[in-house]
């Protein structure tokens, strides 16, 4: 899959998450950051994407630490995210 398929694959995944506020924060986050990241950031995401909402939250928010495989540079980044503009 070429790059940019891939990448609106994500964007569709990271902002049809169930909740509101998780494709606030999710979609947010990767329209803010997607452009820069390398294929293995993508697989990273890819996989990140594939765990529940509330977790991805949870560790976003520094509430839980994340497992091993997802204390990655991206969540790390998700972390720091003070806002997510949003239209009316």
């Amino acid at each position: 899959m070429d790059r940019d398929t891939r990448l609106k694959r994500l964007k569709f995944r990271s902002w049809h998450r169930g909740t509101r506020e998780a494709d606030l924060m999710i979609g947010g986050y990767f329209d803010a950051h997607a452009a820069t990241w390398s294929d293995a950031d993508m697989d990273w995401f890819e996989t990140f994407l594939e765990e529940q909402d509330v977790d991805i939250m949870a560790w976003a928010m520094g509430v839980q630490p994340p497992p091993a495989q997802f204390d990655h540079p991206v969540l790390h980044g998700m972390r720091k995210m003070d806002f997510v503009p949003v239209a009316r």
